[in-house]
């Protein structure tokens, strides 16, 4: 490709709404252009990058067994209502109608419709297992889209689903697409992690995600340095305290703590460390009947130590809460605590409670909490002396760096990530709501066992510059860049040297294979280079007039910081060498 045929269009400055590095530099290299509120156009440069994304992602899948095939972007409601996320999704799902007022999706995801193929065309255990996959534009209605692809409404996905016999076979169905996401993502050029996951909404048990390392990811990845342990927050575990907590040392007192409602300012006043000092949050549960309408409500005590935070998804799966929970309303507080948040605690109810208890502080003694009376607190709290053992003990917080790793190898480090990709089983979620079955060698009918793998190819590049990039623009990956080596001819019409040798080495390097641009545009050297450094090709070679009278020219790494003076008769062979090292 040449500079003059191709669509070349970089910004000095990124639009006002633009938070973060990929958003501000994908649109200042011309890659994407803004449509509307999470809608954009992927410009040439950029969809040079997608596509590359997509054959890596293509041809790993194949090479996996899987078979591609393409589901539509806009699927008929009747089989959203079949498995009940028509109305389970909430706002994220776009609902549409047609001139016929019939309801339809425009898809965020496709496990209905890949289901319904497979309970139609697959009706026998010799025709499994088998993993369809497709390569589609997905819309999911965010409530706030923001950082440009990172979380927009529309989206590239790929997205794969595998049908098998049993759940034995499932898992191992599940393992080949662990492995080849793997090879996806080293192939990718980007340091990531697989993390251990919760596989939330879309429901499953055996669950991982593919987090691209950044220190503007979203997500927080927990690790063990001295061992494989990787899980991202919400599936981290924290390990309960070795042994029973310690015996009582000091009294139960009530303490003044005017104005302090909090648990910091309350070890402050105190001059107690916060991990002295429990915090009180209280949930609630709603019974419904069948018209949807309250008949029962059970309010719950959520006992946390002071510098933990609740982890709502390891809440969620609490017995008793895992049907739904919400954070209890004052009115609700005030009838069972008589007081209103901010001094609440387990001791001197109105009402009883349903009482759950953090792990750690299960193993306390001699903690603060609130005394249920404006400004006072209770000192000197302990188990069996001033309230009876806890009976229900759970994991419910966030794990820290230092807890202790659950694989007993060291201690846990948290860095942040961007969840490019998720593996899971979904069991038969789906074909058993879509009675999706096949008859098993007995000849009786069985629910096919599911398994769902998602890669998100435009959020991708995203991640990969949030990873890399620097004060002067992106830095590509060679597997992924636009193109992998720029030629920059410096003023090519002026000397008919440099267009000869810049044109005998581009015909060169596509002979070879090599995916190359030449700038032929006569630019001057100083936007010329500022634009390929913008836009992030990795490999550049610079030919100018001075140099090719000597016999040289010069390459540079996007990541030098200064050129490499080449033997103009080399630079093949060496950028050979450079892009097969």
């Amino acid at each position: 490709m040449k500079a003059s045929q191709f669509f070349i269009s970089t910004l000095k400055e990124a639009p006002a709404d633009a938070e973060v590095a990929s958003h501000r530099l994908m649109t200042r290299a011309g890659m994407i252009k803004k449509l509307g509120a999470g809608i954009y156009s992927y410009m040439p440069m950029g969809l040079r990058v997608i596509r590359k994304v997509e054959a890596i992602v293509r041809e790993e899948m194949n090479r996996a067994g899987a078979v591609e095939l393409s589901m539509p972007v806009v699927q008929p409601a009747e089989l959203w209502r079949e498995t009940g996320r028509f109305t389970a999704m909430g706002p994220e799902l776009l609902r549409i109608q047609d001139r016929h007022e019939r309801d339809y999706v425009v898809q965020p995801t496709s496990e209905e419709v890949v289901t319904d193929i497979a309970r139609q065309e697959i009706k026998s255990y010799r025709q499994l297992p088998r993993n369809f996959y497709q390569i589609q534009t997905k819309f999911r209605d965010e409530r706030r889209p923001r950082f440009g692809l990172m979380r927009g409404r529309e989206f590239i996905m790929k997205d794969a689903y595998s049908f098998d016999r049993d759940i034995e076979s499932a898992k191992l169905s599940y393992e080949v697409m662990s492995a080849a996401y793997r090879r996806i993502f080293d192939r990718f050029g980007l340091r990531y992690r697989a993390v251990a996951a919760d596989s939330g909404a879309i429901g499953g048990d055996m669950s991982e995600e593919f987090q691209v390392i950044a220190a503007t990811g979203e997500d927080a990845i927990v690790y063990c340095p001295l061992s494989d342990y990787a899980a991202n927050m919400e599936k981290a575990q924290a390990l309960a305290p070795q042994g029973p907590h310690a015996a009582p040392s000091q009294t139960l007192a009530r303490t003044p703590t005017p104005d302090k409602s909090t648990c910091v300012d309350v070890a402050e006043l105190l001059s107690l460390p916060l991990q002295c000092t429990v915090k009180s949050l209280v949930l609630a549960t709603d019974q419904l009947d069948a018209h949807g309408v309250i008949v029962k409500t059970q309010v719950w005590l959520l006992l946390l130590r002071g510098d933990h935070d609740m982890n709502e998804v390891k809440v969620g799966k609490v017995p008793g809460l895992d049907q739904g929970f919400r954070f209890a309303t004052v009115p609700e507080i005030e009838a069972h605590f008589g007081c209103t948040p901010g001094y609440l605690g387990p001791i001197g109810l109105k009402q009883a409670v349903n009482l759950v208890v953090d792990r750690e502080v299960a193993a306390m003694h001699d903690w603060v909490c609130g005394a249920n009376e404006i400004n006072v607190h209770l000192t000197g709290v302990n188990w069996g002396r001033d309230l009876p053992e806890p009976v229900l003990v759970a994991d419910l917080r966030n794990v820290v760096e230092g807890d202790p790793s659950p694989d007993g190898k060291g201690v846990l480090a948290i860095e942040r990530g961007i969840e490019v990709g998720h593996v899971f089983v979904l069991g038969t979620k789906y074909s058993q709501a879509m009675n999706a079955t096949f008859l098993d060698v007995n000849g009786k009918p069985q629910f096919m066992e599911m398994g769902c793998y998602g890669i998100g190819i435009t959020r991708l590049p995203a991640a990969a510059i949030e990873q890399n990039h620097d004060e002067r623009g992106i830095i590509w990956p060679d597997a992924i860049a636009p193109f992998t080596v720029v030629l920059c001819a410096i003023s090519p019409d002026r000397f008919p040297e440099v267009q000869t040798v810049a044109e005998k080495l581009y015909a060169e390097l596509i002979a070879a294979g090599v995916d190359v641009i030449l700038d032929d545009r006569g630019e001057r050297p100083g936007a010329m280079f500022a634009d390929w450094e913008l836009i992030g090709v990795p490999h550049r070679v610079t030919l100018g007039d001075r140099g090719l009278k000597v016999g040289e020219v010069e390459y540079q790494h996007r990541r030098d910081t200064a050129a490499t003076k080449v033997p103009t008769a080399d630079i093949l062979g060496f950028l050979k060498s450079k892009l097969n090292p």
